[in-house]
């Protein structure tokens, strides 16, 4: 089995065991630079009740963040802070995602 297709195979199986890792692929798959708020009020738009406060996309963003980590380590992703390429193990701040 190649190296390609091992990556493949685990990036699908991540998008498929956690759909927070779907979304944020989705939304850089475009090539523009994506706040994670934006990722966060899409699954939020996706999953929350209709009954469920305007700002219930909040509770989203830490999933994002965790996720985005992950990927940025995995080098599927970059974090960006001020224009620039950020460690995923030390940022802190406002921050927008990436394609590689």
């Amino acid at each position: 089995m190649a190296d390609d297709d091992f990556s493949e195979n685990t990036a699908k199986t991540e998008a498929e065991d956690d759909p927070v890792i779907g979304y944020i692929l989705r939304a850089v798959s475009s090539g523009k630079d994506v706040a994670p708020q934006d990722i966060a009020r899409a699954i939020a738009a996706d999953r929350a009740k209709p009954t469920a406060p305007k700002d219930i996309w909040r509770k989203y963003l830490t999933a994002v963040r965790q996720q985005a980590i992950h990927l940025a380590r995995n080098d599927r992703l970059l974090i960006i802070r001020k224009g620039e390429v950020a460690d995923p193990n030390d940022f802190k701040g406002l921050y927008k995602l990436r394609k590689p």
